[in-house]
Order: C-alpha cells, then sequence, then structure tokens
C-alpha cells in the first residue's frame, strides 16, 4: 500500500481518482489548489503525487518544481497539453511521467501500478547490491541513496538517480536511449528519446564538473566515463 497525493481541482474528477486508488488498496490524499498540495505533502511524505497542470493560485508545473526542490517524489502529471514543447517544459521541472486528459481510471492504475512498481524494484536492486560506488569525485550510496560530489550531497529526483545509477554502475558502457527509456521508464512510457535528453541535461546540471562524466554516445545515448 502506497500513500498517494491528488491534486485536482476538478472535485468530481478528484473524487473518482480518489476512490480508484482505495479500491487499489492504497491511502488517498486529496489537495484541490498548489498551496494546500505542498502543505500536505510536506506533512505526509506520500509515495507519489498525481498533478494536474492546470491549478488555480500556483500552477502544476510551480508545484512540481517547489516539491522537487525538496524531495525525490515520483510525480504523475495530468495535463490537456500534449504539444510536445509542453511535455519537456514539465520534465525540466521534474515531472516522471504524463497522463494526458480525458483519460480512463484504467490507464491511470496501470500507470501507478508501473511507477511504484519501478520504485520498488530500484529498492530492491539498491538492497541486493549496496556496495558503495566512487568514481571521482562522485560517490553513490544506493542503500541509502545518497549520491555526493566532492563531498556534497546533491538531490536528485527519482528518475535522475535511476538513470546515474545504471550509468555508474556499467562506467564505460554506452546505453541507447531506447535501452534507458525502456529499463527506466518502462516499455509503455510515450515520452520519447527527448526525455532521456532532458533528464542527461538536468544531471550533468547538478553533477557539476563530474557531470562531464556523462558522454553522449553519438547516434546511440549516453555512458558514463571511468
Amino acid at each position: 500500500m502506497a500513500t498517494i497525493l491528488i491534486v485536482e481541482d476538478e472535485h468530481e474528477m478528484a473524487l473518482l481518482i480518489k476512490r480508484q486508488l482505495e479500491g487499489d488498496g492504497h491511502s488517498a490524499l486529496l489537495a484541490h489548489d498548489g498551496h494546500t498540495a505542498l502543505l500536505l505533502a510536506a506533512q505526509s511524505q506520500p509515495d507519489l503525487v498525481i498533478l494536474d497542470w492546470m491549478l488555480p493560485g500556483l500552477d502544476g508545473l510551480t508545484v512540481c518544481r517547489r516539491l522537487r526542490d525538496r524531495s525525490p517524489v515520483p510525480i504523475l502529471m495530468l495535463t490537456a497539453r500534449v504539444d510536445e514543447v509542453d511535455r519537456v517544459l514539465g520534465l525540466e521541472v521534474g515531472a516522471d511521467d504524463y497522463l494526458t486528459k480525458p483519460f480512463s481510471l484504467r490507464e491511470l492504475l496501470a500507470r501507478v501500478r508501473a511507477m511504484l512498481r519501478r520504485v520498488e524494484l530500484l529498492r530492491r536492486a539498491d538492497q541486493a547490491d549496496e556496495g558503495p560506488l566512487q568514481l571521482g569525485a562522485l560517490f553513490i550510496d544506493p542503500l541509502a541513496r545518497r549520491v555526493e560530489v566532492h563531498g556534497s550531497e546533491i538531490e536528485l529526483t527519482v528518475k535522475e538517480y535511476e538513470l546515474l545509477l545504471l550509468l555508474a554502475r556499467h562506467p564505460g558502457r554506452s546505453f541507447s536511449r531506447a535501452y534507458l527509456l525502456d529499463h527506466i521508464w518502462g516499455h509503455d512510457y510515450e515520452g520519447g528519446d527527448r526525455t532521456v535528453d532532458t533528464h542527461v541535461v538536468r544531471l550533468r546540471k547538478k553533477l557539476g564538473d563530474e557531470g562531464e562524466r556523462i558522454s553522449t554516445v553519438w547516434g546511440v545515448g549516453y555512458r558514463l566515463e571511468a
């Protein structure tokens, strides 16, 4: 069972989503505006956030950005905006997945299950391979899910962490964008190659000079240099 925060200003839609999630065994919290969402997120520390793009007051992008400043919680964004520029903008502020309105509750539940499953699989992988990784000034402790550069902790989103950990566990190996999409976002993710590129750009920036270890393999994808 997971604690899931639903941020949706359409009350009827929010209640439908809440019932669907509770029927699947989860605990669901409701917020109908951005300020309430941030307050509930700080109080409850949810396992996943379902976040509507269009909200009164603070919009979904602002809420997403502020959540990312304080937590790596997975975020599923609900949006009626289907343009690629809008999707990339959402990814840049930290959304992990998208669901475009209108959508079926069955599809929503499938996305939620997939996101929670990937987090759990990563947790199990961390426990199975607990040894810390040190590459130059880059240090990763999988058990604590902690990343440091030059001794200072770096805050990463779930997907940024998964991407870095995969690359760091196989230094010198080149990974295609398709492989990274499949193994980190799931084969049913519709974001495309730009999703990987956007996360690599953000990851390089957060890692500072150690971000230069992530090399672009032209025509293929990325690798982390040993």
